[in-house]
Parts: C-alpha cells; structure tokens; sequence
C-alpha cells in the first residue's frame, strides 16, 4: 500500500510538471535546464515532442541506474518519467492555449519561466524525498557517483545547463531573452528544490565558551525548548580550563539567544548556519516537549 500510495504520488507531480511546460515554457520560446531544455529545444527546431524525447534520453539510463546503482529509486523515477512523458504527448493533442501564459501578449516576460521554475523545483524537491527524480541529469548523476563518489558533479550539472542556455541564442532567434530566461529557470528551481529538500530541518549552531554552563544551559532548555552538549576545554593562551557549550536551534530563535547570552558577562560565542539536522532536532512551535541531547 505504501508503495502504490508512492506511485501515485509520483503520477501527480509529472503531471503537474508536464501541464507546467505546456502553460508556460512552450507557449515562451526558452529551454530550461538539463536534459529537458537540450528535447525542448529540439522540440521548437524539429516538432519532435517533448514526450517521446524524454522517453528516449531517459530509458537507457533508468535500465543502468536499475542494474548499477539502486532498484527502487530506478522504478520510482520510471513511474515518473513514463507519466510525464506520456502526459506531454496526450497534452499536444489537448488545446489548452486559452489559459497559457504568453509573453507576446505584453505580459511580462519574466513570470512564465519563473514561475515554471517554482513549480518544478517543488516537484523536484518532492520527488527526491521520496527516493526518486525527474531523470536526466540526476540519473547520470546517479550513475557518476557510483563509480566516483568523490566526484563532484555540480560542474557537470554547470556546463549542461551553460550549454543550454548558450544554444537557446541560436535556437530561438539569435536572441538574449531565451538565454536570460533559462537562467532564471535555472536558479529559480534550483533555489526552490533546495528549499523543500531542506524543509525546516536549517537551524543555527552556536559555540560558547563560558564559565557559566549549567545556568545558561537551564535557560536554553526552559526557554527555547533544546538542549545543549558541554565539553570541557582549555584555553591555547592561558591554558586555563573552559566550558565548551554547543547547542542547536532554529534560525527564529537567534534573538532570544543572545538575550540568554548578554545575561552572563565573559561569555563568547560564535554563530555558524547548520544546513541540515538528523536526529531528535525539533522545532518548539510544533512540540512543547523539552529535547535532551
């Protein structure tokens, strides 16, 4: 049940992500990124769909990705890839050009690929949470990391989505605008993919060095719902010994720490961004349970 729940899933978001092309980056002449701007182009040049395009880059590499690497996150993704790609050929027979955004009627030409990056980099988002993907790049991506995981693949990603962007001046025109437009797609979804991959689990690590640990830690505890780790350490100058607290929260709570902090004179500390947290990080607004460390 919870695999067909998950399927199902999958149908909904390349659906939403195939209406998303058909309303508002085909009707404005840009690629976006990956594999998908490389078949749109094609698609404007040649009229081959978009659907039939993707299914051909696609399928090759789900079959490796399946063999090599990993067999639910390939089946997931076919899911995904057949849904999407059979909804863009069922779509080209749909008229639907009534309620597409278009840029040649003086509405602004920004607001088509922007908003198509929103809701790709959601869907996007979504789908690698659940152990699946768009296909293209994330599947060669797949692919890479298995023979080198040291690899660094966001240049790979750079220079796939460079070329796209540099191809749409010729593709569409000898014009800027499709190549503007891309780059906003571009950074768009990738902001907002981000964004839903990291979810609320972002948060703030502060390090203080104090000769008041117990009280601050109460504090912290009573007021802010975390709890902190002491470790004992020792000054490199005086050789004096310290108190090294280190504690978790979230990105809100940033002020009322430092009014914790000002409380206690001689106390130092230092502020770092924590991407993502694992574990029993919660987030006071959702529980009011205290959270020991």
């Amino acid at each position: 049940m919870k695999k067909i729940v998950g399927y199902l899933i999958f149908i909904v978001l390349a659906l939403f992500s195939a209406i998303s092309y058909q309303l508002f980056i085909f009707p404005n002449s840009f690629a976006p990124a990956g594999f998908n701007g490389i078949a749109t182009m094609i698609q404007h040049i040649f009229g081959i769909n978009v659907g039939y395009l993707s299914l051909i880059f696609n399928i090759p590499l789900i079959i490796a990705v399946y063999i090599l690497v990993n067999k639910d996150f390939a089946i997931n993704t076919l899911v995904y890839i057949l849904t999407f790609s059979g909804s863009l050929i069922l779509l080209e027979h749909i008229d639907i050009s009534k309620i597409a955004y278009q840029t040649d009627t003086g509405t602004s030409s920004i607001l088509g690929p922007l908003v198509a990056g929103i809701v790709n980099g959601g869907i996007l988002g979504i789908a690698f949470l659940m152990n699946c993907c768009s296909g293209g790049t994330e599947l060669v991506a797949a692919l890479i990391h298995k023979f080198k995981p040291s690899y660094d693949f966001v240049w790979v990603t750079f220079v796939l989505n460079s070329a796209v962007a540099v191809l749409s001046f010729f593709v569409f025109g000898f014009n800027f605008e499709p190549v503007i437009l891309c780059v906003l797609y571009c950074y768009s979804q990738s902001v907002v993919s981000d964004k839903m991959l990291k979810g609320n689990k972002e948060a703030v690590r502060f390090e203080i060095i104090t000769d008041t640990p117990e009280e601050i830690a109460k504090e912290v505890i009573d007021k802010l719902g975390h709890s902190a780790t002491l470790i004992n350490a020792e000054g490199c100058y005086t050789h004096n010994q310290k108190n090294l607290l280190i504690c978790v929260v979230n990105k809100h709570q940033i002020v009322p720490f430092k009014q914790i902090l000002a409380k206690y004179p001689g106390t130092f500390a230092c502020v770092s961004n924590v991407s993502y947290t694992i574990g029993y990080f919660r987030n006071p607004r959702e529980s009011n349970s205290t959270i020991s460390s």
